[in-house]
């Protein structure tokens, strides 16, 4: 009956037909269902390319399609600076928000229906804030809808050879049909450079002011890891901690690509790690000139235990999150809005209750906290965590306000953050 069901969804007519041609169709459906593309996972991929000759220094996975997260703004912007350069778009131009755009969810800048901003200030709060409503903004303002600005991206994708890349949104959130590999990312990056190398530094750039409002890059490298200047972090559950990171030393440039590691922080060393090998492929000498930091980085990073883990989903590590008493980590101020049997609804109340109380958790991480309970099962909470003591008890008091329940929390361990890009 299973194969019967398939069949007549396929073809309506197959009750009729004989059990040869049922038999026919069943074939052919099941053959069909091998061809289409598998959902995507949150599986270890990396590349590491020499920029100036394209050649491969470093792949593990490197074709396995997963979902970009975040990195899909790359593409987007690609896309503004080539409007910028035809002259359909003016850098003091005005992009509207509109109802669509504003109900995009975090990370946003948060504007409201018929408020504006300029080109350069959105392409800004898209490369360091990686703001979802600008991205959805932009692209209704440049093709008209977010789905037709879809469609340009992924046809872009094609022109610069990246053949198992599709796009469905601007910004990066959830999609199952946007899947991406590392290997195009590593041609997206490089083409940025070659064909916009007065635009790239914006990716560059550390902060971003806007409407009285300070935000900080996720990229990391660009403060710790010598000639790092962009280009993009990513993250939703699907897809884990994506990176994707341009480093110029002298005259030699690498693009590095990580897809899938489980913590920003993890992430960034398998990154230096990868890297430090390019370097000591290409330049030695480029390689063995970096500060004292970052070569302890690079050498506590294993590349393999990354690659070994083939991680399948961001999610923060049940020892760590168990131990608030541990004496080695900081006091980390944060508060719990819910907990639940699994992971999703815990992510979800924290989504929620960020974007409920901005003006206090807006710079806060989202975390989901597993609890080993004595049965066995696991309790998820849902958090936001690395906000102030007194942004803790404010949100809390605003949120009980909004019949939303929270807890203030000060953890001493140390957090393995979930957060949203």
């Amino acid at each position: 009956m299973r194969g019967h069901s398939i069949t007549w969804i396929l073809n309506p007519t197959a009750q009729r037909q004989s059990p040869v041609q049922v038999t026919w169709w069943l074939l052919l459906t099941l053959t069909l269902m091998t061809l289409l593309p598998l959902p995507a996972q949150a599986k270890y991929a990396s590349l590491v390319m020499d920029a100036t000759t394209g050649e491969v220094l470093h792949e593990v996975n490197a074709d396995t399609r997963n979902y970009p997260a975040s990195l899909t703004k790359m593409m987007t912007l690609y896309l503004v600076f080539e409007s910028l350069e035809e002259g359909r778009m003016g850098l003091n131009d005005r992009i509207k928000m509109t109802k669509r755009a504003a109900n995009q969810p975090p990370s946003k800048l948060g504007l409201k229906i018929g408020q504006t901003l300029s080109v350069e200030d959105a392409i800004r709060a898209l490369a360091i804030k990686s703001a979802n409503d600008i991205a959805a903004a932009v692209a209704e303002h440049v093709a008209g809808s977010e789905e037709q600005f879809a469609l340009l991206m992924t046809a872009k994708a094609r022109d610069l050879g990246m053949s198992n890349t599709t796009f469905r949104n601007a910004s990066g959130l959830p999609h199952k049909a946007q899947m991406s590999t590392a290997r195009d990312m590593a041609k997206l990056a490089r083409a940025m450079l070659q064909h916009f190398p007065h635009r790239y530094h914006y990716f560059s750039e550390q902060r971003f002011s806007f409407a009285g409002q300070n935000y900080k890059t996720h990229n990391q490298l660009l403060t710790n890891y010598e000639g790092t200047d962009g280009i993009k972090t990513g993250y939703i559950r699907a897809s884990g901690f994506n990176l994707v990171a341009s480093v110029k030393r002298g005259d030699k440039r690498l693009i590095g690509v990580v897809f899938g590691a489980d913590d920003t922080k993890s992430r960034n060393k398998h990154m230096v790690a990868l890297l430090e090998n390019g370097w000591a492929k290409v330049a030695p000498q480029l390689a063995d000139s970096q500060s004292v930091k970052t070569k302890k980085t690079a050498q506590a990073a294993k590349p393999t235990k990354v690659a070994q883990a083939q991680v399948a989903k961001a999610q923060p590590s049940v020892k760590a999150q168990n131990n608030p008493a541990a004496k080695n980590g900081p006091v980390v101020w944060g508060v719990q809005v819910g907990a639940y049997k699994s992971q999703d609804p815990a992510y979800e109340i924290a989504v929620r209750a960020k974007s409920i109380a901005p003006n206090y958790l807006a710079q806060g991480d989202v975390t989901v906290a597993p609890l080993q309970k004595k049965n066995g099962h696991v309790l998820y909470r849902g958090r936001i965590m690395g906000i102030t003591k007194t942004q803790a008890y404010r949100a809390c008091k605003f949120l009980e306000q909004k019949k939303m329940g929270c807890m203030p929390l000060k953890l001493s361990a140390p957090l393995e953050v979930a957060s949203l890009d």
